[in-house]
């Protein structure tokens, strides 16, 4: 076997599905299976089971084992050339990084430093719902991101970056329904009872976590619309849309005057973000250096 055929296993081990696979790695289906039956013919082993007339793909256990060395492998290559090539040029290339809708207030200032010590580096960023963001990493599409919790951390390492309570959001001139005007905070009994605008889809975790604050109360809240562009959110509550639950970083980002931002009584959960990366998977010196940045800075917040 060749680096080549690790690489084309791999991408047959995570999708489990020839078609997948093929367009996973570009190129059409009957290579990609003739590819497969060398390996399985070189090893004298199944790698995979078939069902569906062999649409669909389940590892055997030689294969799950090839899968955890062809990981290895592959990643032990990949960080040989990139050091090979940094020892040479210095710490350069691009870095991919996504961002929640939410994403935390330090992000620039972390990068502003990085940009500093090594400016050869460049930046795309990507701005994106946490559930796309995690599918991105997961496709290596991205070298990693900054979500909002909950997700499942299987396949990821990560650090999660920090706590932060909600705020009841509202216009200005209205003052929400049993609730003196001059009262600095509100209870989630009575947000309940206004209609209200969340950001984004049941796929991002704050969406979950805001519902979820509700639930455990034996509430039902009256939602009249989702958002995922927090900007085009606050307009929609400072035109009296509906009122809004967001944590201290989207108000701070987003500052104004049309609107009135209420503490919320009682315990309740703190939202949090997380960076997030793949595991098991080469990570260029670029993002080793920016998520060591990154590191530090929670550890100076934690101090």
């Amino acid at each position: 076997m060749d680096i080549k055929q690790l690489h084309y296993f791999i991408a047959l081990a995570e999708e489990l599905q020839v078609t997948s696979a093929a367009n996973r790695l570009h190129m059409s289906q009957p290579p990609l299976s003739q590819q497969l039956k060398l390996m399985e013919t070189e090893l004298g082993v199944s790698l995979f089971n078939r069902s569906g007339r062999g649409r669909h793909l389940e590892l055997t256990e030689p294969g799950k084992l090839l899968y955890e060395h062809a990981l290895t492998i592959t990643r032990l290559m990949d960080e040989a050339k990139a050091e090979v090539k940094e020892s040479g040029l210095g710490l350069r290339g691009k870095l991919s990084i996504g961002v929640n809708t939410l994403s935390d207030e330090r992000l620039p200032r972390v990068l502003s430093a990085f940009r500093a010590l090594y400016p050869n580096v460049t930046f795309k960023i990507q701005q994106n719902e946490t559930n796309t963001l995690t599918q991105l990493i997961r496709n290596k599409l991205l070298d990693l991101a900054i979500v909002r919790l909950p997700i499942a951390f299987d396949d990821f390492d990560y650090i999660v970056l920090g706590e932060e309570p909600l705020y009841f959001v509202t216009r200005n001139d209205e003052t929400p329904a049993a609730l003196p005007h001059m009262q600095e905070s509100v209870t989630f009994e009575t947000i309940a009872k206004h209609p209200l605008v969340l950001p984004s889809t049941e796929g991002l975790g704050m969406y979950q976590f805001i519902l979820e604050q509700f639930h455990k109360r034996g509430l039902s809240p009256a939602i009249v619309g989702e958002c995922s562009d927090i900007g085009m959110l606050l307009e929609l509550v400072a035109s009296g849309f509906g009122a809004s639950i967001l944590p201290n970083t989207s108000l701070k980002r987003n500052p104004d005057d049309r609107l009135r931002v209420y503490a919320i009584d009682g315990p309740q959960d703190i939202s949090r973000s997380a960076v997030i990366w793949l595991r098991r998977h080469y990570l260029s010196k670029a993002a080793q250096q920016l998520i060591h940045l990154i590191r530090e800075e929670v550890t100076d917040v934690l101090q």
